[in-house]
């Protein structure tokens, strides 16, 4: 148990989400960005931080080519409760938010979103793949290949470095 199901797919940029109304996005518009992608939650105690830090990081990166891609996640704790669009609206209230924010996710099961599957299976945690909480963060490069996983407690402000490094900014 834990580990992620075998994916064929070898970029990000392979898979189609929904967005917050359900319209559907193909990621390979994200081709030539450095993401961070996100599961999300608003009721959750590492919120305020990490929406705060994760805006900081996207307004001084979005003109270098760096997107975050948030994608609301209710499967721990029942943390993110109402719908997709609710959940865009909170980050988008509260913390200025203008990322993108999809429709609402499993990330972990038979029923995880594809991408979520991806993600997993190119980056296992410290006890396998499986997500262990909201705010687990994917670095992912200009080709759509995942470079580092960061746990819930690794701030967004933390991994600055890693961000510019993949921006070409070192």
């Amino acid at each position: 148990m834990g580990s992620a199901p075998s994916v064929p797919q070898k970029s990000i940029h392979e898979f189609t989400v929904k967005d917050s109304r359900g319209k559907d996005v193909e990621l390979s518009i994200y081709s030539g960005k450095v993401l961070l992608v996100v599961n999300v939650a608003s009721k959750c105690g590492f919120a305020n931080s990490n929406y705060t830090q994760l805006t900081e990081l996207y307004n001084k990166y979005k003109d270098k080519g760096f997107e975050i891609l948030a994608f609301p996640c209710n499967q721990f704790l029942k943390q993110e409760p109402g719908t997709s669009e609710e959940a865009e609206q909170f980050a988008c209230a509260r913390f200025k938010a203008e990322c993108p924010i999809f429709s609402k996710v499993r990330v972990n099961g038979p029923n995880a979103a594809p991408v979520y599957n991806f993600l997993k299976a190119s980056k296992g945690g410290f006890f396998g793949s499986r997500i262990k909480w909201n705010f687990t963060k994917f670095l992912v490069d200009e080709e759509g290949r995942v470079i580092r996983r960061y746990g819930t407690s690794t701030s967004p402000l933390s991994i600055e470095a890693d961000i510019q490094k993949a921006l070409g900014d070192t």
